[in-house]
């Protein structure tokens, strides 16, 4: 898997403290579900996202693109 990706995911703040959400988590939650179908990715991208912000507002456009090789 190829990941390209804006700084929106890793930017958006959230969690219980209300802190952005980084980079590592992001490639670390990206590495353990490179196996999983495409279209599984998307909905736990999307719930993780979600989860994250919860009723904060979403602070950038976010925009993942996998490439499976």
């Amino acid at each position: 898997m190829l990941f390209l990706f804006t700084d929106g995911f890793a930017d958006q703040f959230g969690g219980e403290k209300g802190k952005k959400f980084k980079y590592k988590p992001l490639r670390d939650f990206l590495f353990a579900n490179a196996e999983k179908e495409m279209s599984e990715q998307l909905s736990s991208l999307t719930l993780t996202f979600d989860n994250w912000k919860k009723e904060l507002e979403q602070v950038d456009d976010v925009c993942i693109i996998g490439i499976k090789l």
